[in-house]
């Protein structure tokens, strides 16, 4: 496993780190392999967790905490998210910030999360939505640093709306924000032109979420997939999104190189990119975590393949199942 400086934290964190969503809110979803896979990263070298009190009401919190605990001579990284007040993902321009992280609600969720952790404090604590339009509401900036003062929380995250990387540009600005979430991955490419400068600039952690594009960059959906019912996927994967994404993968596949799979190439592709601090896909069982790490080996991507891929960039606009 390979490290990167987590920002202005400073905080070395493996380059490949954990996404917790799917573990509790994907079909199949068992706590038992869950705790398998998550113990299998941390043997390998992983140390960033990333978890949130809306992975199924606390949950996610709760196997990270029990993770953390039985691997007490380790440097783990836990990161969660306050959940919207209003619960709507994502944040809807022009609502207020009183609906979605007023002062009292970031506080009760901050103290639920160290509840479920069962631990003295988190490292990061991120809003799980964002409207830059709160930038400089001091509430949440007050509430915020009398958590970092008491030391319940060690750095302040922000995750960015679905295919809305500048909706941040002016928090980040405030100069109160440690670290960012944004999607990065081979099609969405639009967080390098505004968002990774100036993370650069004021040295904020970066992380990117969604590597595989919900799955569709593993190479293995088909313009019939279907999940079982309650599925998240089934929300995403409408056909106006499906059969199109699939027909984009499917251009990809000339592209893999030889003893490579489609997946490894999309971690590689993120991981050539040094302005990313740390990489969270899904791990759900212990395979996929092995070939994740995997591919935190230095190696990068051969010549000419990264410059190829940045020519199925996909720009998109947020819609109702884009949520």
């Amino acid at each position: 496993m390979h490290y990167r400086r987590f920002g202005r934290l400073g905080w070395d964190v493996s380059e490949v780190g954990c996404g917790m969503w799917g573990m509790v809110a994907w079909s199949g979803a068992d706590d038992t392999r869950a705790s398998d896979a998550l113990d299998e990263a941390v043997r390998l070298g992983c140390n960033f967790f990333d978890t949130a009190w809306a992975y199924a009401a606390g949950r996610s919190e709760r196997l990270l905490g029990r993770l953390v605990r039985r691997h007490p001579g380790k440097q783990l990284y836990t990161a969660s998210k306050i959940p919207p007040k209003n619960e709507q993902w994502p944040a809807r321009p022009g609502v207020p910030l009183d609906d979605v992280f007023p002062p009292d609600h970031i506080r009760a969720y901050a103290e639920k999360t160290l509840e479920n952790l069962g631990l003295p404090r988190v490292d990061l604590l991120q809003f799980h939505v964002w409207d830059d339009a709160w930038a400089r509401d001091d509430r949440w900036q007050r509430a915020m640093d009398d958590l970092k003062r008491e030391r319940l929380i060690g750095g302040v995250g922000v995750s960015v709306n679905r295919w809305e990387p500048t909706n941040v540009v002016e928090t980040l600005r405030t100069g109160l924000v440690d670290a960012v979430q944004v999607i990065y991955n081979v099609f969405d490419q639009a967080p390098e032109d505004e968002l990774f400068p100036l993370c650069a600039e004021l040295d904020v952690a970066v992380i990117a979420r969604v590597p595989f594009d919900e799955g569709s960059l593993t190479g293995t959906l088909t313009k019939e997939s279907r999940w079982p019912e309650g599925d998240w996927r089934n929300l995403y994967f409408v056909p106006e999104n499906l059969h199109p994404t699939v027909d984009r993968v499917e251009a990809l596949r000339p592209l893999v190189p030889k003893g490579m799979t489609m997946p490894e190439m999309a971690l590689r592709f993120i991981l050539s990119e040094p302005r990313v601090a740390t990489i969270i896909p899904g791990m759900s069982n212990p395979r996929h975590v092995r070939a994740n790490i995997a591919a935190s080996d230095g190696r990068g991507l051969p010549n000419g393949v990264r410059d190829a891929l940045r020519s199925h960039r996909w720009d998109r606009t947020p819609t109702a199942w884009s949520h």
